[in-house]
């Protein structure tokens, strides 16, 4: 079998991906999961900007007909979108710093963003003051957010970093 080498590059990505968006479904703190990571990744590694965008959105589908749908899904599919256009941004220039930079951005809009319907939903009272309440009581969950980001991100790309320069320099 004769591959490309963006074949061959693509197909350890989507399955990276993959493996990431297994991390839904095993038992884990609350927002510790790669899905944030895998966004931004496949932003970054896929100049297919399409299945940038299908393929972590792919896993994410696949997981949520598992997990369950939710009312709030439409505002944490756009964050996760808006991570992977971040990660479009990473494709010229990957440092450590940039690609740390951009994991803390995603998870600080995934946090803005998804918290804005549980208070806006009648849980908190429709003040300033509730504003405040609703996300203070998010704290915790945006902690494991942020730090789940950071493992998965550091994996995700220093896993990639490692076989692009052993497997599958030795494919091309």
């Amino acid at each position: 079998m004769n591959l490309t080498t963006e074949k061959k590059q693509i197909f350890v990505v989507s399955g990276l991906i993959l493996m990431a968006a297994f991390s839904r479904l095993i038992p884990h703190p609350f927002n510790f999961t790669a899905i944030g990571a895998l966004a931004l990744f496949s932003g970054a590694q896929l100049a297919d900007k399409r299945l940038a965008y299908i393929l972590p959105f792919s896993a994410l589908l696949l997981s949520d007909l598992i997990i369950g749908f939710h009312s709030t899904m439409l505002p944490v599919y756009l964050c996760f979108a808006c991570t992977v256009w971040l990660g479009t941004r990473l494709q010229s220039n990957k440092s450590i710093v940039g690609t740390a930079a951009f994991s803390f951005t995603g998870s600080v809009v995934f946090f803005l963003v998804t918290n804005l319907p549980i208070w806006y939903g009648g849980f908190y009272p429709m003040t300033v003051s509730g504003t405040l309440v609703s996300y203070t009581a998010a704290l915790p969950f945006f902690a494991n957010q942020v730090v789940g980001d950071l493992v998965y991100t550091s994996l995700l790309f220093g896993v990639f970093s490692f076989l692009k320069r052993g497997y599958l320099a030795k494919l091309a």
